[in-house]
């Protein structure tokens, strides 16, 4: 089994990883863990895989996992953060919602380049579409540094 790297006490985070006050939610949200969800995804896809072969494939399964999944599955858990659907207690408390907070000023440019990076897409990716569309790039960075997508990477224990 994966070791966490937070000390929950009945699944809840301490108050310091709450969002920030006057976020867009009144109401504190339910705090999930991205090692506690990637955890029991691992284990899905171990128990799919073992069923496959026939046979307990045990911690590499878990391992392949990792491998293959762990970096999109944290990329869809920090879009679900920044969207304010589901407060995710590793990441930045002060990304919760970000997306939803006031008025942004290309609000159709940041949508295709948040829906670039669900799909998988990196910095490098998003920059040259812009390029290629015409798209003006001052705003295109400054769009992909308010995201910062790259500082949002957190290795899975199997990776350290």
């Amino acid at each position: 089994m994966f070791a966490t790297r937070m000390s929950l006490v009945d699944g809840v985070e301490e108050l310091d990883h709450c969002p920030p006050q006057g976020s867009p939610r009144d109401a504190v949200p339910r705090r999930y863990s991205v090692f506690d969800e990637g955890d029991r995804e691992a284990l899905r896809h171990k128990w799919i895989e073992s069923e496959k072969a026939g046979r307990d494939l045990g911690e590499e399964a878990l391992r392949g996992w990792a491998r293959r999944y762990w970096f999109r599955f944290l990329r869809a858990c920090w879009l679900e953060h920044l969207q304010g659907e589901r407060y995710w207690a590793e990441l930045d408390r002060g990304d919760f919602g970000l997306l939803q907070r006031g008025p942004h000023d290309h609000p159709t440019l940041l949508a295709k380049i948040v829906r670039l990076l669900e799909a998988g897409q990196e910095n490098l990716n998003v920059i040259l579409w812009a390029r290629e569309i015409g798209a003006p790039m001052d705003i295109v960075i400054d769009i992909l540094e308010m995201l910062d997508v790259n500082s949002r990477r957190i290795p899975h224990p199997f990776d350290t």
